[in-house]
Order: structure tokens, then sequence, then C-alpha cells
């Protein structure tokens, strides 16, 4: 465990000592009970979206509190993984003074972000097994570096990042380690939600639109101390999660067995899909993953992915990226749309 951790020390001032918008849903929070509301300026004429929603979304939260095994002031959730992300620039990074850490090729919304937030990025490259560089990042790093960000399973790579190296950067890193997990559900390591008592400068994001097929809603979700969920809470929009996106969850994360169908079906199907394309003759490299997608290195990107687009297959070019020079990510679809995907591959000049 890391030691004299101090939250605090790291909270913006002008976010410590703020006081949260207070909505009239959060001041009356039984939703349940049969009340004439008369508090929030609503239209009172029934549509099933009328009302404001949960601003806390306590029902959905208690579902993902018993399947985590999380307690719910744990948990917060956001307008998709983006707007969880946002909130922790937002909340800890002071604009033009602090830092971050960034360990391309990754994520690119954490660039994006900085940018935004006006939080200078020091990106430390990934090595050549698209492993952290501990040494660098410890060199990098200073005493205005807030939030070093770590994507695993990553993208593009679809790599998980060796367990020690994760525990030896929480360990010493002095500021927040966030664990972005979006594919943490395909991946062969358990989620490091297990180690938040044992890290309180552990944060972990993690989404519904990936695994649990729900990319349409924009749901995601963060996991971290009561400590800097209270900080975020404090600062999150009042209503940023709809009604209709909070109902949608609720009933597909009740339906568990055909989640866990569904990702085992994928992992099949991804386990059929590399075995062939290892065939492929202008495929140089396909890349390990864990991750519902697949990094290739083929002779030339452009060229091939001009190719499958003409033969109505959009694919991603990623070869802009550090590391990753004339490589394309394919997503794994359906077992009759990655037949198509051989066949096309197979037929390419």
């Amino acid at each position: 465990m890391i030691k004299k951790f101090n939250i605090q020390s790291l909270i913006r001032p002008n976010v410590a000592k703020m006081k949260p918008y207070s909505s009239a849903r959060d001041e009356f929070k039984d939703f349940d009970s049969e009340m004439i509301f008369l508090d929030a300026n609503e239209n009172p004429y029934k549509t099933n979206v009328n009302r404001y929603p949960d601003p806390q979304q306590r029902k959905l939260k208690r579902i993902l509190s018993k399947q985590k095994n999380i307690p719910v002031d744990q948990i917060l959730l956001g307008n998709g993984s983006d707007e969880v992300l946002d909130l922790i620039f937002r909340a800890f990074c002071e604009p033009s003074k602090d830092n971050i850490i960034t360990l391309p090729p990754t994520y690119g919304m954490y660039s994006v972000l900085a940018n935004l937030n006006n939080i200078e990025n020091r990106e430390v490259l990934l090595d050549y097994d698209f492993q952290p560089d501990l040494d660098e990042i410890s060199r990098t790093a200073d005493t205005r570096t807030k939030l070093l960000f770590i994507c695993s399973p990553n993208n593009p790579t679809g790599n998980l990042i060796a367990s020690k190296c994760i525990l030896r950067l929480l360990k010493s890193f002095n500021g927040l380690v966030v664990i972005d997990e979006a594919y943490i559900d395909f991946a062969s390591h358990e989620s490091w939600v297990a180690k938040l008592d044992e890290f309180p400068n552990l944060i972990i994001t993690q989404t519904l639109s990936k695994a649990y097929g729900m990319a349409g809603i924009r749901l995601g979700i963060c996991y971290a101390s009561m400590e800097i969920i209270s900080v975020l809470n404090k600062i999150k929009p009042p209503y940023n999660i709809n009604k209709l996106t909070q109902q949608c969850a609720i009933e597909q994360l009740q339906n568990t067995t055909k989640i866990k169908s569904d990702i085992s079906s994928l992992k099949e199907i991804k386990d059929s899909l590399l075995k062939v394309l290892v065939k492929v003759y202008f495929i140089e490299k396909v890349y390990p993953t864990d991750a519902n997608f697949i990094l290739l290195k083929v002779d030339n990107a452009e060229k091939r992915y001009t190719q499958l687009l003409e033969n109505g297959i959009v694919v991603r070019n990623r070869s802009s990226q550090p590391l990753c020079e004339n490589t394309l990510r394919i997503t794994i679809g359906t077992t009759s749309e990655n037949k198509k995907l051989i066949t096309i591959l197979k037929t390419l000049k």
C-alpha cells in the first residue's frame, strides 16, 4: 500500500471550497412515493419523461454494487466514460499549472481532454511489447503531475498491461492512477476493482459500451474511494444520466445470462478469426489481444484500408499512432460479418 497518500492535497483549491448545486431531486429522494411534485418546475402532464431523473441513479448503482461487490458510495456514473474522465481532470488538475502522464499508443481522449482543460500531457511511449517504461515514467513525473492514465486492455493494441507494472506504479506514483478498463470483460485478468481498498490513489473507469452492448446509451462508470467519488459528485452536472439511459441500463444489466453468453461467443469468434488472419499473405503480424478487437500489421495500411472500404467493410487505420506504423484495428463482428471479412481479405491483391 502506498504511504501517506492525502487526497485533499490533490484536489484543486476552488473545487475543495465550492458547494455543489443542489437540485430539487437531490433534496427529495423518495422517487417511489406517490407524491404531488411541485418542486422542480416540471411539466405535470405524463409523457414518461416529464420528470427529472434520479440525479444519483440509485437503483442502477445498487445493481452495479451487487454485481461488482463495491459499495454504492464508491460508484459514479457519467455520460459515457469520457464525461467521467473529464470530471477527473476538472477535479484534480489546475489549468496551465498541473500535468498528466499518458502512455501512447493509447486512447486518444486522454490527450484531447488534457488540451480541453489546459493541462500539459507528458507522453511516455510504451515499449515495443506495448508495456510501460517504468523508469521513464518516474523521470517524467514531478510535483505537479496529478494523473497517470493506463488503458488495460490497451486501445489500440489490445494487450493487458502487466500486473507487476501496474502494482509498481500504484505504489510509487504520487498522484492518481486511472486505469481505463473499457475492455476488461473480454480479458483473462480480473478487474482492478478488487484492489480499491488497498490503493487509495486508484481510480477505475469502465463502460457499458463494449461487452454490455450499450454504446448507444452512453453510460460510463467510475469506481474509486468514497473520498474521490465525493469530490467528483460535487462537480458533476445534476442530471447527467437521463431517465431513458437509466431504464435501459437497469434492464440490460439484469440480463446477466445473455451478457455472459455474448461475451463468451465473441471470445470464441475472435479465436477462430485469429487462426485465419495469420494465413493472409499481406498481414505481417497479428498482435496478441485481450479485447474485442485485433491489431494487425500489414504491408500497406492505407491501401488495405481503402480496399476493405471499397468492399463495404470499415476498419480503423491506426498508422498515425506511435509504434503502430502500417496497422489496422479490426473489431470482432458476428460470425457472418467475419466470414465476409475473411473472404474479402483472401481476394485482395
